[in-house]
């Protein structure tokens, strides 16, 4: 728990979620000078693989740095700039690369790691003398004409305006009763890091083939590449279940030895693509989706 005086339950803003979103919004909201609360399950952790990296990342645009810069946590992340892109496809000879020169920029934008960019978030929060973060569980929301409040299991918020940014499962948007439409794509996504010989020297690559859009995004690492894999749920599981060895033959023939060998590679992850929609993202007066 910080900022605020701990024994009120009474905020002009109270935010659920705690992710990236949520935890910029809360910064973000605080700084016009309203009392915020945050409210997530629980303190987020630092998340990291045998490459000493999180294998979740987050592509950053330069909107999005110059929000993170304005927050005050960007000079406390490592970022991987990419200069340039460079996207192809499995049949045909078409192509498609550009630059960061051309739109007279240094980097076209940058990768960040995801739980290390929400510790930084985090850090602030704690720190700001104007926020007061409370951990626990969401049991009930009860909108009310001029504010709305919020159960957890061992107490009751109050706030002019609760902001649901707790996911695409959203307890904040269920409790409200809001009505969500999900788009399934009928694919999986398989993240991981790989090393590789060569190095990515900032640049993005994505092939697009037959069973769907294969990504090596560049790391802090000049030999480490972040690998967003869309494709089947048949090949997804099969390639989850492949061995090392096997998995980076793979990978390497897909990108077309773009980087040489990939010599390694990180656990794996997989899950499935769909897109969440809710009906009504400003449901009642007091509540607002995000």
């Amino acid at each position: 728990m910080s900022g605020a005086d701990s024994a009120g339950a009474e905020f002009d803003v109270l935010v659920v979620g705690g992710g990236l979103v949520g935890a910029a919004a809360a910064l973000a909201i605080a700084g016009f000078g309203v009392r915020v609360g945050l409210v997530d399950a629980r303190q987020p952790a630092l998340n990291r693989g045998s490459f000493g990296m999180d294998v979740r990342n987050i592509a950053c645009s330069p909107a999005s740095q110059a929000l993170l810069a304005e927050l005050g946590v960007w000079s406390e992340l490592i970022a991987a700039p990419y200069q340039r892109m460079e996207v192809w496809e499995e049949r045909g000879t078409s192509s498609l690369a550009f630059g960061a020169e051309e739109v007279e920029r240094a980097e076209l934008g940058w990768i960040l790691e995801n739980s290390a960019t929400v510790m930084a978030l985090w850090a602030r929060l704690e720190a700001h003398s104007g926020i007061d973060v409370r951990l626990g569980e969401v049991t009930g929301v009860s909108p009310a004409a001029d504010r709305v409040t919020v159960s957890l299991a061992t107490e009751s918020l109050t706030a002019r305006l609760l902001v649901g940014a707790d996911g695409a499962r959203s307890v904040v948007r269920e409790l409200v009763g809001e009505d969500t439409e999900v788009l399934a794509t009928g694919q999986k996504a398989l993240d991981k890091l790989v090393r590789t010989q060569a190095p990515h020297e900032g640049v993005a690559l994505q092939r697009f083939l037959l069973d769907g859009p294969l990504a090596l995004l560049p790391s802090r690492e000049p030999k480490v590449s972040s690998v967003v894999w869309s494709q089947s749920p048949a090949e997804a599981e099969r390639r989850q279940a492949l061995a090392e060895g096997a998995f980076c033959a793979e990978v390497e023939a897909a990108i077309e030895a773009r980087l040489g060998r990939v010599t390694a590679a990180d656990a794996r992850f997989t899950f499935p693509l769909a897109q969440h929609v809710v009906h009504d993202f400003n449901p009642h007066p007091r509540v607002l989706l995000i």
